[in-house]
């Protein structure tokens, strides 16, 4: 893979860039948006970006800082699933803090935020106190966004509990978007400030890319990306007109902005910042070493995410517009089907066959395809050609024993074909079995790590299982937006 991006210079020049904002105050409370680890949009746009370049870089700052959490309880109610590996966002909150305390972070607590007595996220509050989590509750905030006098006194901020912190550095993350990390933010700045702390508030977010030109492709990326949220990219006209030099926002910072300079002017006496952009510490577009390999591949990225879309339109998951958006950034680009070769190469495997096929693009390359059998779910197919591909082991020869498959499909026992094979998941486990006794296939399974980033195509949608294993072995996936078979139930 061509790097585009220097992972150890955005590491290095980050942190100290971070260390010098916190520098200006007691505490600073960052908010961080995005994915905390494993940040594969970012690993896929720029290349030579590692998924968990964040984390890393924060180690350099892991004796100053210590982390809180938030989630929305009504995503907590509504069961909210992260898109990239179809887990809630309660499961992955709890995944988060466990990866954060494994790696020697102080995590300080979790904020519920807009509570509204739901029973289920009262039993979520049980599990994350039982496991020894620390939890605050925050309501909607009295008069919020207009009535400043209101947000801004004991019936505003002040009803909030205040979190205890002793760091300087304070980070706010959330298992996605919309979880109360500004409010939370700002909650913490006006308890801070009545009890004469010099806090202040920064934001960290990779994209849009806020020196990067407004229709650079990594910056389109970003608003394919977030097709759904309705996000915008815009030139932040206060940064224009305060210092004229040109810098990129989205719109609900720059609508937002007038807003919060008051809050923050009116807890602090005293606002340091006159743009979306100021407040802002992302050094990525610093750290960009070869623009074109960086452009070419966001450009594959608008094209994935307007797949994704089109099957989640199919799947009632989003409106008609969502897919739309991501249309009209497509031809913005003037790309097509022909950047992604495995999607045509799919699309003849099933013409030729008639039967559900995936395609693959190995790294050196060559494109191999895999469909459904007697045996074998078509990504199963795919995964045992491509390991074959790339240990040079004959097509002839089974890697798959019949003493570990028999029972394996006698417990499926299934009447509905497209049932009643391996599943990409029971493969891995048989060949991991197999391996025990054939070292050839040992050979094979190591060969799996080779697959990161290759790009993969299907003729029908990908869910469940199936799509978590692919996501594992770091396959970028794309699916036609096409059932598996006419029953609702796949």
């Amino acid at each position: 893979m061509k790097k585009g991006f220097d992972n150890d210079k955005y590491v290095k020049i980050q942190s100290e860039h971070i260390k010098e904002r916190f520098n200006l105050f007691d505490k600073l409370y960052l908010e961080v948006g995005g994915k905390l680890f494993d940040d594969q949009h970012a690993a896929r746009v720029l290349p030579g970006f590692k998924s968990d370049a964040k984390i890393s870089m924060f180690q350099e700052l892991k004796d100053d800082l210590e982390i809180i959490f938030c989630i929305n309880a009504g995503d907590i109610e509504k069961n909210k699933t992260r898109g990239d590996y179809g887990i809630t966002y309660d499961t992955e909150l709890i995944k988060i803090i466990n990866k954060s305390e494994s790696l020697g972070f102080k995590v300080n607590s979790v904020v519920i935020t807009l509570y509204k007595n739901q029973p289920s996220v009262d039993k979520y509050i049980k599990k994350l106190n039982r496991q020894g989590i620390k939890t605050y509750i925050h309501t909607y905030t009295k008069g919020y966004p207009t009535d400043v006098d209101t947000i801004v006194s004991e019936e505003g901020y002040g009803k909030n509990p205040y979190v205890k912190t002793t760091k300087k550095l304070i980070l706010v993350n959330a298992p996605g978007p919309g979880s109360g990390k500004l409010a939370t933010c700002l909650s913490q700045l006006y308890h801070e400030h009545k009890n004469g702390v010099n806090a202040g508030y920064a934001k960290f977010e990779t994209f849009p890319v806020w020196n990067l030109p407004l229709k650079h492709p990594v910056n389109i990326a970003y608003e394919a990306a977030t097709a759904d949220l309705k996000d915008v990219n815009q030139i932040d006209y206060f940064h224009l007109e305060k210092y004229g030099i040109t810098a990129i926002n989205y719109n609900r910072d720059l609508e937002m902005f007038p807003v919060l300079k008051n809050i923050l002017t009116r807890i602090t006496g005293a606002s340091i910042y006159n743009s979306p952009t100021d407040m802002g510490v992302n050094m990525v577009g610093n750290c960009i070493c070869d623009d074109d390999v960086v452009c070419e591949a966001s450009k594959k990225e608008v094209l994935r995410r307007y797949y994704n879309e089109l099957s989640n339109y199919k799947l009632g998951l989003v409106d008609e517009d969502t897919p739309q958006k991501v249309k009209l950034l497509i031809n913005e680009l003037g790309i097509d089907d022909t950047i992604l070769p495995v999607i045509e190469a799919a699309r003849k495997k099933i013409n030729d066959c008639g039967l559900p096929s995936i395609a693959l693009e190995l790294p050196n390359g060559k494109i191999i395809t895999g469909r459904q059998t007697d045996l074998l779910s078509p990504a199963s197919s795919l995964i045992i050609n491509a390991i074959k591909e790339l240990t040079k082991i004959p097509d002839d020869v089974d890697l798959l024993s019949s003493n570990v498959l028999k029972p394996i499909l006698k417990l499926k026992n299934s009447n509905n074909p497209f049932e009643n094979v391996l599943t990409l998941q029971e493969t891995l486990i048989a060949l991991s079995i197999c391996s025990v006794t054939n070292p050839i296939i040992g050979k094979a399974i190591d060969s799996l790590k080779k697959l990161e980033s290759c790009e993969a195509h299907s003729t029908f949608i990908i869910q469940d299982g199936e799509l978590n294993s692919i996501k594992k072995l770091r396959i970028n996936l794309t699916c036609e937006p096409e059932f598996l078979s006419d029953n609702l139930i796949n």
